[in-house]
């Protein structure tokens, strides 16, 4: 399980991502005041491991997941889903991953044909602003945590659009 704090993105600043006993296993340089709104993921050592990025254009939010350099993901808004948002993870090849539920709240799950691959949780944890991502055996934590950082972002985006949207009205 990892431990990340909730709404980073509002102040840009850095963080450390932590497993279920509070200690740092990654970090993340939060990078959102640069045009394509970029986090970088290190390791302990401060090398980077993984990378999310917006994707400057696209028909709707769009960000790519870089493991070790290499695209490893995109994390895309579905175009047309009636009463909940979600995102699909589209991989390479014909596994893409979907995440589902009260995205907003942090209460959803990835999935790939069905089989829960994560969840996302701020059930488990006491600790205010934050949520727990509890990634199944076998899976690749850094691209689930990449996606799960890729919806901050882009929910974080939208949050500023509706905002700046309702204060002109």
């Amino acid at each position: 399980m990892y431990v990340i704090r909730e709404k980073f993105f509002s102040v840009g600043d850095d963080f450390d991502v932590l497993d279920a006993n509070g200690a740092k296993v990654l970090h993340v340089d939060g990078k959102v005041l640069s045009l394509r709104d970029k986090v970088v993921i290190e390791d302990l050592s401060g090398e980077e491991v993984a990378s999310v990025h917006r994707h400057l254009v696209s028909l709707r939010p769009t960000y790519e997941i870089r493991i070790g350099g290499e695209k490893a993901a995109e994390v895309k808004k579905k175009l047309f889903t009636p009463f909940r948002e979600k995102f699909t993870i589209d991989v390479p090849g014909p596994d893409d991953l979907e995440m589902k539920g009260d995205l907003l709240d942090h209460e959803y799950v990835i999935e790939r044909g069905g089989s829960r691959v994560a969840e996302v949780s701020k059930r488990w944890l006491t600790i205010r602003d934050t949520y727990a991502v509890e990634v199944a055996p076998g899976e690749n934590p850094l691209l689930v945590i990449g996606a799960v950082l890729a919806l901050d972002l882009a929910l974080e985006r939208e949050e500023k659009k509706d905002k700046k949207k309702n204060d002109k009205d």
